[in-house]
């Protein structure tokens, strides 16, 4: 599992290792790590590292200090290296003293755009994991070039101008091919819209210990193998799980059929739908066991998912909330549920909102939602005392306890097709119908469902039922 934490705890950590360790030892190893992934984008590149020219964008703080070093190792493998200087009297002295021992020279800022459009490499040091609210005006111009210039651009920590706790970008910040984080990952680095900043993030260890709850946690493949339901010798398909899907409208009948597929492959044993789309889905899947007498008189289920495509079906909506099994709401059903009675649920609840729905919940824009998507996720988790996944190029999918946020980016932006969410709904459902908790469900559905959008497309366009046949392709991937 990847995690990530707080600018706080990091520092602690650093301070922590900075007591225990010789005096400069962390930035050292900071450094060497750093020009080590520098050498090797080099090495892609037709200069290599020596005589390949190199750019230092370098700030006041230990972050420009880290660019420094680096560029002095650099140097000393036959790199032509030139630091620009942001603040040239508050540069880090023993940083600037190696670079200049070891060959570097050093330019002001007025130079840097000339210098940055003939670099083969620019190393962005202007701000640390400390930054706020974007670049200065007098770093603008640099960011910019590099974003414009044929060099690859490697950032120190994360780059500079994007909000390291949040993943908030509040105006100009640096494009970077390539993120060297130092320690332990930054939440900044997996939360979009800072992690489109990121490029590729690489890990460096430099003996930090962190004994706090990470803010956010990034599932991999053993992860989500450990959380699968795996039927035993003595399963059927009522001990596997039942999950209610109350779906679909007349308008909409296609919502239902796609919330069935993604149920149908998410676990469960069997499948009840409720609702007016009753002979599409039994048209389509006739495993399904269908029923027009509303959820109460649908039969047991271990779980429900109500809202895809409902339309103005309140009154189902209403029913589905008020069951005492863990529930699902999603796409109408947002608009369509009494937040009072989802708060005074005591079954666990997942709601599934895109930033638009978050949007119209909070209160506030659909920007503000995007561009606070960590913030956004916690407060609508905290109003309505559920687990909130919120949709998105990385997914957040945040519980009502505050603990540590799940974050997914398995998916790819093919997936921003008309149905995808049913399925992933049905997909979710399913899981919770297993057993697994709303977080759980909602994290692993989240993963599968994006590595199902990458095994569908294939790099070219496809339909929410491509969508939903693939997931059997990537559960069977992620369980070996």
């Amino acid at each position: 599992m990847r995690t990530a934490y707080s600018v706080e705890t990091v520092r602690t950590a650093e301070r922590a290792a900075m007591a225990r360790l010789p005096e400069g030892a962390l930035m050292q190893r900071a450094a060497a790590g750093l020009a080590t992934a520098c050498a090797q984008v080099l090495g892609r590149a037709p200069g290599r590292v020596y005589g390949s020219r190199v750019v230092l964008l370098v700030g006041s703080g230990d972050n420009g200090g880290d660019a420094l070093y680096a560029g002095a190792r650099l140097a000393r493998r036959g790199a032509g290296v030139t630091a620009v200087l942001l603040a040239p009297g508050r540069a880090h002295a023993g940083g600037l003293a190696a670079l200049r021992r070891a060959g570097g020279s050093t330019a002001g800022a007025p130079d840097g755009v000339r210098l940055i459009e003939r670099a083969d490499l620019v190393v962005d040091g202007i701000v640390g994991i400390g930054g706020r609210g974007g670049l200065r005006p007098e770093a603008v111009p640099l960011a910019e070039a590099a974003e414009r210039a044929r060099a690859a651009v490697v950032a120190v920590d994360l780059p500079s101008g994007v909000d390291a706790d949040t993943g908030e970008v509040r105006g100009a910040a640096v494009r970077a091919d390539l993120t060297v984080t130092f320690g332990a990952h930054k939440p900044g680095l997996l939360i979009d819209p800072a992690r489109e900043y990121a490029g590729s993030v690489r890990l460096v260890g430099i003996g930090l210990s962190l004994d706090e709850v990470p803010v956010l946690e990034a599932l991999q493949h053993a992860d989500v193998a450990r959380l699968l339901p795996v039927p035993g010798a003595e399963s059927d398909k009522y001990r596997r799980g039942v999950v209610g899907i109350a779906a679909g409208s007349a308008r909409y009948p296609g919502a239902a059929v796609l919330a069935v597929s993604g149920a149908l492959r998410g676990g469960a044993g069997a499948v009840r739908y409720v609702g007016p789309a009753g002979d599409a889905v039994i048209a389509r899947f006739p495993e399904t066991l269908v029923s027009d007498q509303g959820p109460k008189r649908a039969g047991r289920v271990q779980a429900w998912v109500v809202g895809p495509g409902a339309g103005d079906d309140a009154g189902t909506v209403a029913e589905v909330v008020a069951a005492d099994v863990p529930v699902l709401i999603d796409a109408d059903g947002l608009r369509l549920a009494d937040a009072g009675a989802v708060r005074a649920r005591t079954e666990p609840t997942l709601m599934t909102p895109h930033a638009g729905e978050a949007a119209a919940l909070l209160g506030v824009s659909r920007e503000e939602v995007e561009g606070a998507r960590l913030e956004s996720a916690r407060e609508l988790a905290g109003r309505y005392g559920a687990t909130v996944l919120l949709k998105g190029s990385t997914t957040l999918v945040a519980g009502a306890d505050g603990g540590a946020v799940r974050v997914n980016a398995t998916g790819t932006p093919w997936l921003a097709t008309a149905g995808s969410g049913d399925v992933l709904s049905g997909l979710a459902g399913s899981l919770l119908a297993a057993g697994l908790s709303a977080l759980d469900a909602g994290s692993a559905g989240a993963y599968l469902h994006g590595l199902a959008g990458r095994v569908a497309a294939d790099g070219a366009p496809m339909g929410a039922h491509d969508l939903a046949a693939a997931v059997g392709v990537v559960w069977r991937d992620v369980r070996g």
